[in-house]
This record gives structure tokens, C-alpha cells and sequence, in this order.
């Protein structure tokens, strides 16, 4: 279980992506971003090492706010061989320095965003400990490992993240309605977030191609 504290961070979370986001090829803004953090949940690494977020950060500096899913991983010392995937440094207030990665490159988030698929684990609270987060939905067809074991190739795209051949992350968010599942996926992840407006907006995070069963 991993234990929430609410201390400060330099520099911040949103300070990190505000350089790291225009970087991607699926950033759709035009310039700097005015970044909130939105929502989002967490997953606990079982050995207790790694934080395992999957936040969601709307950009409000364009005509319309956009909301992104960025799945962050943090460590008290370097991944090895994931320097490519570095999103920045951090100083926490409890815990010291920090590196935050982005979560596709982990393979600790990659383990535990295939468990919370196959209904292994559940999804946690984004800002409380030992608390679940009931608005995190997923589902699972298949029978046995969903994917193949890491390492996988990550690919990123003017649509997403894809790891591997069995799963793509949608990094900009289109809400949908609440039920929505994508049509002959093989499993998926949805969530939720603040919009702007102040309603509760949804949409699928993560979809696992049928060929993956």
C-alpha cells in the first residue's frame, strides 16, 4: 500500500510537464501549457518502491481546454537505461529526490496497469492512502497473461502510446459517455476527471487489442 503525503515538491508535477508535454508528438497546443491537474489514480507497485500515478492534466492555454493522461512512475534513484523516458526531477519534501518518469517506459507501471486490466488489483485513490477509487473501471475477456512480458517496444504517435502490440494509451481524452467500452477491445481502463466546467467528465484510458487474447 502506498502511503499519500502531502508535503511539497520542487519543482512540481504540473512544473515537470509543462516542458515535458510539448515534447510529444501527441500535444496538440501551439505553445506553453496552463496546466491543472484534474484527476487520476494511482496503482501500489507490490514491493513498494515505485509511486505509480496516472494523472490527468487539463491545458486551458488554447481556445478549447484539452485534458491529457500522463502515466508518471517515481523513483529514489535512476531507471537504468530509461534516461530517454526522464520527465524531470524532483525534491519531495518527505522522501527526498525523486525521478519521475513517464510511466510507459516502467516496467512497474507496465506490470500493474496489466493486473488492474485482468482485475488483479484494484485502482487507488490519486490523493489518499489506502483508499479505492470507484470511478476506475476496467474489463478483461481474455484468459491468462493479457500481454506479452516486458520488454516491450514503446511507440509514441500523434494518437497515443502504443506498448507494444497489445496496448494503447490514449494520451488526449474525448469524454464519453459513462459506459462506454471500445468495441472489441479485449479489455480497457476508463476514468475520471474534473472538467473545467465543473461536471465530471470520462473517458477510456487504456484499450488491450483483441489479438492480445
Amino acid at each position: 500500500m502506498a502511503i499519500i503525503h502531502h508535503t511539497t515538491l520542487k519543482p512540481t508535477k504540473l512544473e515537470l510537464l509543462t516542458t515535458w508535454l510539448p515534447t510529444r508528438p501527441w500535444y496538440v497546443g501551439d505553445g506553453a501549457p496552463e496546466l491543472t491537474k484534474a484527476g487520476g489514480f494511482r496503482l501500489d507497485d507490490p514491493e513498494g518502491e515505485v509511486g505509480i500515478e496516472f494523472m490527468v492534466a487539463v491545458d486551458s492555454s488554447g481556445p478549447e481546454p484539452v485534458a491529457y493522461l500522463a502515466p508518471l512512475t517515481y523513483r529514489a534513484a535512476p531507471l537504468p537505461g530509461a534516461d530517454h523516458a526522464l520527465v524531470g526531477t524532483m525534491e519531495h519534501g518527505v522522501l527526498g529526490p525523486r525521478w519521475a518518469y513517464d510511466g510507459c517506459h516502467d516496467p512497474v507501471l507496465y506490470a500493474g496497469l496489466l493486473a488492474l486490466i485482468e482485475g488483479r488489483v484494484q485502482a487507488q485513490a490519486q490523493s489518499l492512502t489506502d483508499t479505492l477509487d470507484d470511478e476506475v473501471t476496467h474489463s478483461f475477456t481474455g484468459t491468462g497473461a493479457s500481454a506479452p512480458a516486458w520488454p516491450v517496444e514503446v511507440t509514441d504517435d500523434e494518437d497515443g502510446t502504443a506498448l507494444g502490440t497489445a496496448l494503447r494509451l490514449h494520451r488526449v481524452l474525448r469524454p464519453t459517455a459513462p459506459d462506454t467500452r471500445p468495441e472489441g477491445a479485449a479489455g480497457h481502463v476508463s476514468g475520471a476527471w474534473a472538467a473545467p466546467d465543473g461536471t465530471r467528465a470520462r473517458a477510456v484510458f487504456v484499450v488491450l487489442d483483441p489479438a492480445a487474447r
